[in-house]
């Protein structure tokens, strides 16, 4: 990401999650705020996950999720971008992200976790600062 490039973010859902609702109405968010989106669509995998967001060169992954699928394949999406070489913060949201299950989530490597408590404009700002972060360390 440089200076004057919009921040770019994959959204996508994983396994056989097919509620997409949430994952389209972040993405239409994250655009508004000026952000680049890319939509990966449901019914992804790790290597799928992984190979986008390497096609694409995105800054973040956010993983939209209404079911705990995701925390089968966090694991396998950390591993496949450690093997491709790339350093991309993952964060996670949904309906069923409690606000006492995002330490935990948190601790598994993810940047962020946001629930049905969150705001757009929180989430929005969350991104933004760990985007910002990552850049800084880019550049270091």
């Amino acid at each position: 990401m440089t200076d004057n490039a919009p921040i770019k973010v994959l959204v996508t859902i994983l396994g056989l999650d097919q509620h997409e609702v949430g994952a389209l109405a972040i993405a239409a968010t994250l655009r508004d705020a000026g952000m680049e989106v890319v939509y990966g669509g449901r019914f992804n995998l790790p290597p799928a996950v992984v190979n986008t967001a390497l096609q694409e060169d995105v800054d973040i992954i956010g993983i939209s999720t209404h079911s705990w699928e995701y925390l089968h394949f966090l694991e396998d999406i950390f591993n496949g971008l450690k093997e491709a070489g790339m350093d991309v913060p993952v964060v996670v949201g949904g309906s069923v992200v409690t606000d006492s299950d995002k330490t935990d989530i948190i601790s598994k490597g993810v940047a962020a976790a946001f629930g049905p408590t969150d705001t757009p404009e929180g989430i929005v700002a969350e991104i933004r600062r760990i985007a910002a972060l990552r850049s800084v360390q880019e550049t270091a």
